[in-house]
């Protein structure tokens, strides 16, 4: 909940209020004259229905025979309202979000996908929410739709997949910009989903099935590499000491010995091996 930073934005709508405020002419001096009188004669009823709250997170913007109130927006605490002459209207300052429903964009590389995202926003200038614009959320929406449309129809699909959290910035700075003199920022915009053709994801699919082939193909072709080089140098070991071989014969023969005990084995001289041997 927005607190005591609110009364620190410059002042409501300054530009708003210069314009309107001008002096009341004779005919609005009785008016307003006479809704006095209405609300004295009436008194205590009417005070019901003159008083208005204002909590904590609302502001009210008064019009007075269609003119802005001297001093641009009340709250919170109890308002004041004449009847007959003056119209109000609250403004929630709180953050606010709403859905940008899923919109068909064709991407820069002509793929057509389904993006949806969500905004959130709040008022910081309760008086140019009311002057400015006539309907500052549905506005805020459709802005933020056709902003969405324009920023990812300028962009790869392999980029919107890889750098949503760049995409979404460029967007929230793209809203803020345009929405700063309604009186609204924009705090925060996320890509939710980005739905692909089910041809495409196919495509996708087996592309990336290939390429994890590849890979393993490759990774055992550098294995059986490493592992021939590595009987290479251990054949130039055996064959550079005799004894190695016979080292290795005898591991050979209780290797088998232990794991294989009705294996007969007939052992024959090592010299046999050797190429030498006539």
């Amino acid at each position: 909940m927005q607190r005591e930073i609110l009364p620190n934005v410059p002042k409501y709508g300054t530009r708003a209020v210069r314009s309107t405020d001008t002096v009341f002419g004779i005919s609005e001096k009785i008016l307003v004259f006479l809704s006095y009188l209405v609300f004295l004669v009436t008194f205590p009823m009417t005070i019901f229905f003159c008083l208005k709250t204002a909590t904590v997170f609302q502001r009210v913007v008064i019009f007075r025979l269609g003119r802005l109130r001297k001093g641009g927006v009340r709250g919170p605490g109890l308002v004041f309202i004449l009847p007959c002459i003056d119209e109000y209207v609250k403004v929630d300052l709180r953050t606010q979000s709403f859905d940008v429903h899923p919109q068909e964009i064709l991407t820069r590389d002509s793929v057509t996908i389904q993006v949806d995202a969500v905004v959130y926003y709040s008022i910081r200038n309760p008086l140019d929410s009311v002057i400015q614009i006539s309907n500052v959320r549905d506005s805020t929406k459709l802005l933020a739709q056709t902003t969405l449309r324009n920023v990812i129809g300028t962009t790869n699909l392999m980029e919107l997949l890889t750098a949503k959290g760049t995409l979404s910035n460029k967007i929230e700075n793209i809203l803020d910009e345009a929405t700063d003199p309604w009186g609204v920022k924009v705090e925060r915009v996320e890509i939710k989903d980005v739905r692909l053709p089910v041809s495409m994801q196919r495509a996708m699919a087996a592309e990336a099935e290939a390429i994890r082939e590849a890979k393993a193909k490759i990774v055992a072709a550098e294995g059986e590499l490493n592992a021939s080089k590595a009987l290479k140098e251990a054949s130039d070991v055996m064959s550079a000491n005799p004894i190695t071989l016979q080292l290795r014969y005898l591991q050979t023969l209780a290797t088998i010995s232990s794991e294989k005990n009705s294996t007969i084995v007939f052992p024959f001289p090592i010299e046999l091996m050797s190429v030498g041997v006539p």
